[in-house]
């Protein structure tokens, strides 16, 4: 089936999470298998026609203006096998998907912490989920990926392409689907510690220390919340400028690890607790509606405790405009190389830091000044976590840039594809 700017599916069909600037394309494909993802790429091509593809829509960095694109939602269906422990995972398949499917058995992904994300884009971003310093980057953990390149044809990626497609985004064919591995972790110990941030100044102090002596079974994460005093925000929280201690813990000493967390004072609000793995987007309870919102992200050697203590201030509810500051904590499992090498770069980096602002509007120059304090221990980007107009040399090093870029070259020689990031 192919949708056109005058069928009636055409605005359900090519809207998806990220509102700020969606796809407004000359027609859709709303696939349903990889044959059909075939049949579209040669329409493309025999058309001289762009390309872009859509699963969820929550990365889109910027939208398609006329072109085709290829909606997946549809071709979402994941295969279990509790023996080998994989998951095969077709191209339109969120984080959600591939939970319910993996639950059953016990076993969990390398998701992340929206279950609503495509769990596909997300993986060939490189994937920084919620075991991410036990286990690694979600593209340490795929073992296969099929794909249509530029010339129409469906392939499995070997070699350049393996290597190419496992952080280095989606710059090099339609994913029709990929096989990962799964961990036994039917339950973890998660939640967030809810602060108000007038009450508690120190919490960032705080968790930096403790992040520094924690286990790789700890994988913790701290956002800076302005909460409007609106429903359905909960009572508790309205009016507050919170910071959410976000942890995800394996093992069965969650509580004993968190004792120093919980000697700050008591929480506006307490969710942590023992959780099975698939209500594990209940640990950072991202909001599921669409929206427009736009993000910058860095990573660094280190959180020096005088920029930590700007973040506030600029990003508080004194400032000019509401935006989210999100500060992850790296290491552990995400240091180490993965078996088979891939284009995840910067595996040296401590902790990420992403700044994200609501509204159509560009924000960049207060995105800027967030993290300018940062400049001197900043060590690269991540690819998911950034919004358009990034220079994708600061998300890896010259030699993963050059070799990227090459292949690029190689496999789409036209610029067809239009991936969420350029090379």
């Amino acid at each position: 089936m192919m949708l056109t700017t005058t069928s009636p599916e055409y605005d359900d069909a090519r809207l998806g999470y990220q509102r700020r600037d969606p796809h407004r394309p000359e027609v859709i494909f709303p696939v349903t298998s990889a044959t059909e993802i075939e049949e579209a790429v040669r329409y493309a091509i025999d058309h001289d026609k762009k390309i872009a593809v859509q699963a969820s829509g929550h990365g889109l960095t910027s939208g398609i203006d006329g072109g085709v694109l290829i909606a997946t939602k549809a071709f979402n269906h994941v295969t279990v096998d509790p023996e080998r422990k994989t998951a095969w995972i077709e191209a339109g398949a969120t984080w959600r998907d591939v939970l319910d499917a993996t639950a059953p058995y016990g076993l969990a992904p390398l998701s992340g912490s929206f279950p609503g994300v495509g769990a596909i884009s997300y993986t060939l971003g490189g994937g920084l989920g919620l075991m991410a310093r036990r286990f690694g980057y979600a593209a340490d953990h795929v073992r296969r990926i099929e794909l249509v390149t530029m010339d129409g044809v469906r392939r499995d990626a070997d070699d350049d392409l393996f290597w190419a497609t496992r952080g280095g985004g989606g710059d090099f064919g339609v994913v029709t689907g990929i096989e990962i591995d799964l961990f036994e972790v039917p339950t973890l110990f998660g939640g967030s510690l809810y602060f108000d941030l007038a009450e508690h100044p120190e919490v960032l102090e705080v968790w930096q220390q403790w992040t520094k002596t924690v286990p790789d079974e700890v994988t913790t994460a701290v956002a800076l919340v302005p909460l409007p005093d609106i429903l359905p925000i909960p009572q508790a929280l309205r009016g507050k400028y919170i910071a959410q201690v976000q942890l995800a813990i394996l093992g069965d000493n969650g509580e004993e690890l968190i004792k120093p967390l919980r000697a700050i004072g008591e929480p506006a609000m307490d969710t942590v607790g023992e959780l099975p793995y698939v209500e594990s987007g209940k640990i950072f309870a991202e909001p599921d509606r669409p929206d427009r919102f736009n993000s910058r992200n860095v990573l660094v050697s280190d959180l020096d405790p005088t920029a930590l203590a700007t973040l506030p201030k600029l990003a508080g509810p004194e400032a000019s405009t509401r935006c989210v500051i999100a500060i992850r904590q790296l290491g552990g499992a995400l240091t180490r190389e993965p078996a088979v090498a891939n284009a995840v770069c910067h595996r040296d980096a401590a902790y990420s830091i992403t700044v994200i602002s609501p509204g159509a509007d560009d924000e960049s120059e207060l995105q800027n000044a967030v993290l300018e304090p940062w400049r001197e221990l900043t060590v690269g980007r991540l690819l998911n976590f950034n919004g358009a107009g990034i220079d994708l040399r600061e998300v890896y090093d010259e030699p993963t840039f050059t070799r990227l870029t090459e292949l690029r070259e190689r496999y789409d020689p036209d610029r067809r594809l239009q991936a969420n990031h350029q090379l």
